[in-house]
């Protein structure tokens, strides 16, 4: 397990913080979107993970394509040091007193966003861009299990082409978000789904910065 962090403070001490997982150095990006989207207040932590399979996949699952590896399901262990000791430790770095804390990503990134509101009360809320929700199992997880906090908001997001793959565990993702979505909303949940033009691989950076404005209260 590899990590790197990169931390942009970009307001007060009492700012928000956002933390998002990266696979590389995406925060570069994500930060530059944020401030054409004129979003000023926050602090970002952005954690690489190397081994994304295992990392942030929330159990064990079979590679969805010939050749690669399967999901090792090391979320949890992952969300513990996440909580336990990188959050905290940036905190105390840079001297932080967040308001809010919220948690973003990318992909399995996206996927691994959600499930943390179920295993962790120390997230405010989550954006889901592009997440990997047609992870095996995982929308039968969202409707029998509830979160362990009441997020002040959840943003969830998709391109309108993600769906259109020969992949039949892929292709569920548009159905499985807007079921996760419609979940949520159920529960009562500040939720904001929202459809982008593109497949998986159009605007990330984006698309990112476009959730965490959201949950900073930069949008509608």
């Amino acid at each position: 397990m590899s990590e790197a962090k990169a931390f942009v403070h970009n307001g007060s001490s009492a700012s928000p913080l956002v933390v998002m997982n990266s696979f590389g150095d995406e925060w570069k990006q994500v930060a530059e979107a944020l401030d054409r989207l004129d979003v000023r207040n926050y602090s970002l932590l952005s954690v690489t993970r190397s081994e994304w399979n295992k990392d942030l996949a929330p159990w064990k699952a079979s590679a969805v394509f010939k050749g690669e590896a399967d999901f090792e399901g090391g979320a949890d262990e992952y969300l513990n040091m996440l909580t336990g000791e990188i959050i905290p430790e940036t905190i105390k770095e840079h001297d932080l007193k967040p308001s809010d804390t919220y948690i973003a990503g990318y992909s399995m990134a996206g996927l691994f966003a959600l499930y943390s509101l179920y295993k962790t009360d120390v997230f405010d809320g989550a954006a889901s861009c592009s997440g990997s929700l047609w992870f095996p199992g995982f929308k039968e997880f969202a409707f029998d299990n509830d979160p362990a906090v009441s997020p002040s908001k959840i943003y969830m997001s998709l391109g309108d082409r993600e769906a259109n793959t020969k992949n039949k565990v892929m292709a569920t993702v548009e159905d499985n978000t807007k079921a996760i979505a419609g979940r949520f909303n159920d529960l009562g949940f500040d939720v904001l789904f929202e459809m982008n033009q593109g497949g998986h691989f159009t605007d990330p950076a984006l698309r990112t910065a476009k959730g965490i404005a959201y949950l900073l209260g930069e949008r509608d």
